[in-house]
């Protein structure tokens, strides 16, 4: 097996440990769909079926960043193009249906960093107003254009999209949205919650660096028990 090969099956394995663990932590459901980059120009997309019952060995699918997509490749695949065209340094994309954060987004409203988790996505994450579907790329553009430089764009009504510098790290943040969309709508239900104080920049800076581990643990969190792990 050559080198080329060798690294092709790792990326593979990666991106159905990610699609796994999406759907063991309640992020997506029966849609939703996650990629890691193979190079400048192409990225590996995963199996378009439920993610959680992609099985092992069960291979994903090579994507163009430019052109059109392949045949039997979801639609809304075309918003990871996007974001991979505008921004080289993104190496892995999620799309996620979370439930709080799809809540919170039928008010117009992201979460603040409140705590630890959320200062990832200070001052909050970008909204992208529209609940229709990334169908051509005039939409998935709009997408990508409002995720900027961000980690995480919520889309009103229709889920999140969030990139790392990885696939692990773009699940991760998948994972830390949710959360804070979490804490955000407990404020919201509380009596308490004028009392809230968000995180101060200064704070926002110290929480939000990757150093100790951050994403190799809760990777190692989100795919544990997996049978490819």
């Amino acid at each position: 097996m050559t080198d080329v090969t060798c690294a092709r099956a790792e990326i593979q394995r990666r991106v159905r440990l990610a699609a796994r663990a999406l759907a063991s932590a309640g992020l997506v459901h029966a849609y939703g769909h996650c990629s890691a980059r193979l190079d400048a120009g192409r990225f590996l997309v995963c199996a378009a079926k439920p993610m959680g019952i992609i099985a092992p060995g069960e291979s994903g699918v090579v994507v163009p960043v430019s052109g059109p997509l392949p045949e039997g490749v979801l639609g809304e695949v075309r918003i990871h193009q996007q974001i991979y065209a505008r921004r080289p340094e993104v190496g892995g994309v999620c799309r996620i249906m979370p439930p709080a954060i799809m809540a919170l987004s039928l008010l117009r409203r992201t979460p603040r960093p409140w705590h630890g988790n959320a200062a990832f996505f200070a001052p909050s994450p970008p909204l992208w107003d529209s609940p229709l579907l990334a169908r051509d790329d005039t939409i998935a553009g709009g997408i990508a254009e409002t995720l900027g430089n961000a980690k995480a764009v919520v889309m009103r009504g229709n889920g999140a999209v969030t990139a790392g510098d990885s696939l692990e790290a773009a699940v991760t943040w998948a994972w830390f949205l949710e959360d804070a969309a979490r804490i955000e709508s407990f404020l919201i239900g509380s009596d308490c919650a004028g009392d809230a104080v968000p995180l101060s920049p200064e704070e926002v800076e110290a929480r939000s660096g990757t150093g100790g581990g951050v994403v190799e643990r809760m990777w190692a969190y989100l795919t544990h028990g997996d049978p490819e792990a």
